[in-house]
């Protein structure tokens, strides 16, 4: 039997909002056997836009009962038969969620007719409820009401059933079948072609723009831990509305997937994404000559036309660098610009500093120290990771020149790892954040053997 539900709710998922309304039609497949309908006290105020769209008004609900009140008759009437609704993970998650806090667990296969319209009617224009009627030819009343929707809900179920002569509907209840979990305009091939490796994923939404993109060590795996949970929170049923397609990029190692997704966020900026997205002041430390001759570094933000010589993300990161350069260098701290003019300078008092700040060294003296401490500054590290490729014939290759990340891809098994320059060519350009120069970092730390150092 199947138990054909639809519901009105003071919002969009379950987590924080509540139901107004439930309609119930038990079908035996051909015809309603039993029907239960009621407005229910959400126990909380109906949005102005809310009782726009359903008619619905506090006042109609006020002394309708709570849905602990009906809960029983609602448990009893689902939890024996399959659950069917359009676009049912919306239905489910709420009435699942309301369920549960009365006290009862309802466990149920689920059907969706938006997915199967979309595979036994293929072509339509649009398969939300109205315009899926319409294409039908199926009369609908008392629209955005429970009792109207779902009675038009029921109409599509039974034609369904008749016009299903290869079984999908059937198939999909097996064991095995994920039809019933994935988003209803997904199909179910993009799915199954997920690979079981490391990578990232991309959801898509109707106009084919990525909406949300995640990292996973086991793609078909993690992509299928975003639909088969029954959460009931404002990520999932974004995700089960408006994603259309799924897409990946397979990656060699789950450092790369990381990187990459890292990249990918900051590229994109998905609309479902909420970590990473924060935009990053990149500072740099920047060389200038003042009125009085003498070179001076300092650090600002990154802006375009600028060419710094050392960038970094921090401002911690940025100073810790020029206190060693004024300590290794016997430069001023005033005239790097880590004290201020009217505080007396802490390299005299420490006799590191010879007194550029107060003219008794001269400048073409200074800044002879100052041109080695450029050099030692833009001297940073250039190094590759090297890890197993996709295949028996390549291997991995993360980039960094000069103490910053330039890319990464795949190389030739046999290819000489020797000079940066020669290894550019071959790899994907992205561009650093500190998520990916944290990652980095970090993992070449815990890995010295993956790390090669190269020279120019």
């Amino acid at each position: 039997m199947y138990a054909i539900v639809d519901i009105e709710t003071t919002g969009s998922y379950a987590a924080a909002h509540g139901i107004t309304e439930i309609s119930i039609l038990i079908s035996d497949g051909k015809k309603i056997t039993e029907k239960f309908e009621t407005l229910i006290n959400p126990g909380m105020h109906i949005p102005r836009y809310i009782t726009t769209l359903t008619g619905i008004t506090n006042e109609m609900v006020a002394d309708a009962p709570k849905f602990e009140e009906v809960a029983s008759n609602i448990y009893n009437l689902l939890k024996d038969n399959i659950f069917v609704a359009h676009n049912v993970s919306f239905d489910y998650s709420f009435v699942l969620n309301h369920l549960k806090t009365a006290g009862y667990t309802l466990n149920c296969k689920k059907l969706c007719t938006v997915r199967f319209s979309r595979k036994i009617f293929p072509g339509l224009p649009s398969y939300s409820l109205g315009n899926l009627c319409r294409s039908l030819h199926i009369e609908m009343y008392n629209r955005h009401r429970a009792g109207g929707d779902c009675a038009a809900t029921a109409e599509i179920f039974h034609l369904l059933l008749r016009t299903d002569r290869a079984g999908l509907l059937q198939k999909s209840l097996q064991r095995n079948s994920k039809e019933w979990i994935l988003p209803p305009q997904v199909p179910k091939e993009q799915f199954d072609a997920l690979p079981y490796s490391p990578g990232v994923y991309y959801f898509h939404n109707e106009k084919g723009k990525v909406v949300y993109v995640g990292k996973a060590t086991n793609i078909r795996y993690r992509v299928n831990s975003h639909f088969s949970n029954n959460k009931d929170s404002r990520q999932k049923q974004n995700f089960m509305r408006h994603v259309f397609s799924i897409s990946y990029q397979e990656c060699a190692t789950e450092l790369m997937a990381f990187i990459l997704e890292s990249a990918e966020i900051k590229h994109r900026w998905p609309a479902f994404n909420a970590s990473q997205k924060r935009w990053e002041d990149v500072y740099g430390i920047f060389l200038y000559e003042d009125q009085n001759g003498y070179q001076r570094f300092c650090i600002d933000k990154n802006r375009k036309r600028l060419n710094p010589l050392h960038t970094f993300h921090y401002l911690t990161e940025g100073h810790a660098m020029l206190r060693k350069l004024v300590k290794d260098f016997a430069l001023c701290p005033k005239l790097c610009f880590l004290q201020k003019d009217n505080i007396a300078c802490e390299g005299i008092v420490n006799k590191t500093c010879k007194g550029a700040c107060e003219k008794k060294e001269k400048p073409a003296q200074y800044n002879k120290r100052v041109k080695k401490a450029c050099k030692e500054l833009q001297s940073q590290q250039g190094f590759a990771i090297i890890d197993k490729g996709l295949n028996g014939n390549d291997k991995s290759c993360i980039l960094v020149c000069d103490g910053k990340f330039y890319g990464m891809g795949y190389i030739p098994f046999d290819f000489p790892i020797e000079k940066i320059e020669k290894l550019k060519p071959l790899l994907t350009l992205y561009k650093e954040n500190s998520t990916i120069k944290n990652l980095i970092s970090g993992f070449a730390a815990r890995n010295p053997e993956n790390v090669i150092p190269l020279s120019h």
